[in-house]
């Protein structure tokens, strides 16, 4: 069984950061790519972020210039940089990893989700 456990998220004013951390744990091959979605009341769960086992990143045209993904394929961790914090990045995130499981292939696994709550 493969886990994804997320934190870093909480309360911050307009114009603030929060880093948020997810590390992957349990059985698996390897890891190719990660990222991050986000998920407001009554709307949609959107794709925020992602990188592959490469590096390479992508982000939602709403981040760009403010949120910076990485990851640390040592500790099977990915993090999301986000600076300039405004109202409507407001939202649950939730992690996600494309996971290679031994004897089943590739899978896809969700963290619990993080609450990021940008109010003054």
């Amino acid at each position: 069984q493969v886990q994804l456990v997320e934190s870093g998220g909480g309360l911050v004013q307009p114009g603030g950061s929060l880093r948020l951390s997810c590390a992957a744990s349990g059985a698996f091959s390897s890891i190719n790519a990660m990222g991050w979605y986000r998920q407001a009341p009554g709307k949609q769960r959107d794709m925020v972020a992602s990188i592959t086992g490469g590096g390479s990143t992508n982000y939602a045209d709403s981040t760009k210039g403010r949120f910076t993904i990485s990851r640390d394929n040592v500790k099977n961790t990915v993090y999301l940089q986000m600076n300039n914090l405004k109202p409507e990045d407001t939202a649950v995130y939730y992690c996600h990893a494309e996971v290679l499981v031994m004897y089943q292939g590739l899978r896809t696994y969700w963290g619990q989700g993080t609450q990021v709550t940008v109010s003054s």
